[in-house]
C-alpha cells in the first residue's frame, strides 16, 4: 500500500514539473521572436513585442515638425523638419539591446522587484546641406549679415550721447549653424543661439577712433550730482551734461591740447538759471485750492524761494569738473517755509476776503475756522492780496497809525505793517463788516481763534491772501 502512495506521488510530481517546465521553455520560446518579461523602454512597456512593433511605437511618440530656436534679443525662429529630411529610427539600437536578452533566463526578470527599465536613442538621418541652407535664411541671419555693413558711430539721444555698434556681439551664421546641428545629433528641436553663438566683427581704424572717442564722451558724461529740490530729486545725468560738452561749427566733439573734451561754462550757467526759473516761486502767479471750493490765482506777495544763480554756477562748475558724487541742496537767496514747486505745502493760513473766513490748516487739517474783518474797501484800505508769510509774533502790542492806537493781545504780522490780530473793540466778525467799517488793512480775528493761532503758528508759516 505504501509503495502505490509514493508511485502516485512520483507520477503526479512528475506531471506537475514537466508541465511547468514545458510553460517555461513555451515562454523562452516565446520571447525568442520578442522582448523579455518585464521589459519597459523610453517609458513604452515591450514584453513579448517584436523590434518592429516597438520601433513603430517610439517613433509615433515623437511628434514635433519643427525644430525651434530662440535668440537672446527674444526673437524665435523655426525650421520644418520636413524641409531637411528629418528622420528617426530605433531599430539599430532596438535590435543590439535584444541580442542581449536571454530568452531563457526570463524568470529572472520576474523575480525582480524593480522595473527592466532602459533608455535606448534612435539614430538620426537628415539632409545637413538643406538644414545648413535653412539655418541661413533665417530673419535673424539675414539680419547679422547686414549688420557687416553699418557703422560704429557716437549718437545723440534724450538720455545723452550714445553708443551706436553695430558691429559688437554679432550673430554668427557658422557658429549657429555649429549649435543647431548639435542639438539634432542628440535629438534635441529646441535651440537656443546663446553666447557662443555671437561674435565682435572686425572694425577699421577709424571704427576704432570712434570707440577711443566714445571713452572719453562716456567719462565726460559720468556725472553723480544730484540736486534735492525739497518735492523731487534732478539727477545730473548724461541727458543733462551732454549739453555741456563744447563742439566745433561743424558740430563735431571739439578736444584741447591734451586731447580732452572741453567744458562748455556757459552751458552750465543755462542749465543753472532755467532751473533757477523753474523752482523760483516767490512773487509767481499760485494756482491755490480755496477752501470754498474753487481753485484761485493768488498773484504777488512776500512768500517764496529765490535760488541764488550765482552760488549755483560756481558750486556746479566745480562740482562737476571734480566728478563729485553729490545730493546737492541749492543754496538759496531767500528759502519757503516748504521747499519745491508746491511750496506752500499743507500747514498755512488763508484769508479769504470775500467770504471773510480765515481757516489755519495744520498738516491738512483745519486746525482753526474763523470769520474775520479785514481792510476797508470803501475807504481804500483793502487787504492786499498775494502770498505772504508768518514773519514775526509779539504779545500786548500797541498798533500806531496816524489817527489811532490800538491795543492788541497777539500781533502776527504778514506783509510789512499787515498782519493778523484780535480786535477787542469789536464784538461780530464776518458778513459784509469790511466793505464801511474793515480795518486799515490787518486781519481783525476774534480773541479765542487769535489766541489758537498765535500759540501754535510758526515763524515762516505760508498766508495766502485773496478774494
Amino acid at each position: 500500500m505504501r509503495k502505490k502512495t509514493v508511485l502516485t506521488i512520483f507520477i503526479s510530481l512528475f506531471i506537475l514539473f514537466s508541465a511547468m517546465g514545458a510553460v517555461y521553455f513555451g515562454l523562452a520560446k516565446y520571447y525568442e521572436d520578442g522582448f523579455s518579461y518585464g521589459t519597459w523602454i523610453n517609458g513604452i512597456y515591450c514584453t513579448g513585442k517584436s523590434i518592429e512593433e516597438v520601433n513603430e511605437e517610439l517613433v509615433n511618440q515623437f511628434t514635433l515638425s519643427e525644430i525651434e530656436i530662440s535668440f537672446v534679443d527674444g526673437t524665435k525662429e523655426t525650421i520644418s523638419l520636413e524641409a531637411f529630411s528629418y528622420s528617426l529610427d530605433y531599430k539599430e539600437n532596438l535590435t543590439l539591446f535584444s541580442e542581449k536578452q536571454n530568452p531563457s533566463l526570463w524568470i529572472l526578470n520576474f523575480l525582480k522587484v524593480e522595473t527592466n527599465t532602459t533608455t535606448i536613442s534612435p539614430v538620426l538621418s537628415f539632409d545637413q546641406e538643406k538644414l545648413f541652407d535653412k539655418v541661413e535664411a533665417l530673419q535673424s541671419v539675414k539680419k547679422a549679415e547686414e549688420q557687416k555693413n553699418k557703422k560704429v558711430e557716437i549718437v545723440k539721444t534724450s538720455e545723452g550721447y550714445v553708443l551706436v555698434n553695430e558691429k559688437e556681439y554679432v550673430l554668427d551664421k557658422d557658429k549657429l549653424k555649429e549649435k543647431v546641428l548639435q542639438a539634432l545629433q542628440t535629438g534635441e528641436v529646441h535651440v537656443m543661439a546663446d553666447d557662443t553663438c555671437y561674435v565682435d566683427l572686425p572694425l577699421s581704424r577709424q571704427e576704432k577712433e570712434t570707440i577711443r572717442l566714445w571713452n572719453k564722451v562716456q567719462k565726460f558724461q559720468d556725472c553723480k550730482i544730484r540736486y534735492d529740490m525739497g518735492d523731487t530729486i534732478i539727477p545730473i545725468d548724461a541727458s543733462v551734461v551732454c549739453d555741456w560738452i563744447t563742439l566745433d561749427e561743424n558740430g563735431e566733439f571739439l578736444l584741447d591740447e591734451g586731447g580732452e573734451l572741453i567744458t562748455d561754462e556757459e552751458k552750465i550757467k543755462e542749465f543753472v538759471h532755467q532751473l533757477a526759473e523753474e523752482y523760483t516761486t516767490a512773487g509767481k502767479d499760485r494756482e491755490f485750492q480755496a477752501t470754498r471750493g474753487e481753485t484761485v490765482t493768488v498773484s504777488g506777495g512776500t512768500y517764496g524761494t529765490k535760488l541764488n544763480e550765482k552760488a549755483e554756477i560756481a558750486y556746479l562748475t566745480e562740482a562737476f569738473e571734480n566728478r563729485a558724487v553729490h545730493l546737492h541742496v541749492p543754496i538759496y537767496t531767500q528759502e519757503a517755509f516748504v521747499r519745491g514747486k508746491d511750496d506752500i505745502g499743507d500747514t498755512y493760513i488763508e484769508i479769504d476776503m470775500t467770504e471773510q473766513m480765515m481757516y489755519y490748516y495744520v498738516d491738512g487739517t483745519i486746525y482753526v475756522e474763523t470769520p474775520v474783518v479785514t481792510g476797508n474797501t470803501k475807504r481804500r484800505m483793502d487787504t492786499p492780496e498775494g502770498t505772504c508769510f508768518v514773519y514775526g509774533k509779539q504779545k500786548n502790542r500797541v498798533l500806531r497809525g496816524a489817527n489811532y492806537a490800538s491795543f492788541v493781545n497777539f500781533w502776527v504780522p504778514v506783509k510789512g505793517n499787515i498782519g493778523i490780530h484780535d480786535a477787542p473793540w469789536r464784538e461780530d466778525y464776518g458778513g459784509e463788516i469790511y466793505k464801511t467799517n474793515g480795518s486799515h488793512g490787518c486781519i481783525n480775528t476774534p480773541y479765542d481763534a487769535m489766541e489758537k493761532i498765535y500759540e501754535h503758528v510758526e515763524i515762516g508759516t505760508p498766508v495766502v491772501m485773496f478774494y
